[in-house]
């Protein structure tokens, strides 16, 4: 195949905007959990379930039971935490646009 010079062929990959909402919506809340400046108990499993949901983004195909079994362990770890109330609903709304699970 000829190509001009200085033209490229670019492919572009869409993204599921389900993922780039999820992963916006992780990012904002772990970066505001790593700013928040009091320590609580559970912190570190709030955090760990956080990384766990970014992995399940960053591979393209989360799968839906884990990622509200992540979601209820974050809730359980910082949802005494009303400065985070607001973000930790945006995670919770961006899990939610993937479905029930299948009964």
């Amino acid at each position: 195949m000829l190509r001009s010079v200085g033209h490229t062929r670019v492919t572009e990959k869409v993204e599921d905007p389900r993922l780039t909402g999820l992963r916006f919506a992780v990012a904002r809340l772990r970066r505001e959990l790593a700013s928040y400046p009091s320590e609580f108990r559970d912190r570190g499993i709030a955090e760990e379930e956080l990384a766990a949901l970014a992995a399940m983004v960053a591979g393209g195909d989360p799968e839906i039971r884990r990622m509200r079994r992540s979601l209820l362990l974050i809730v359980g770890s910082i949802g005494s935490v009303s400065a985070l109330a607001p973000t930790l609903m945006d995670v919770r709304r961006a899990v939610d646009l993937f479905g029930e699970l299948g009964h």
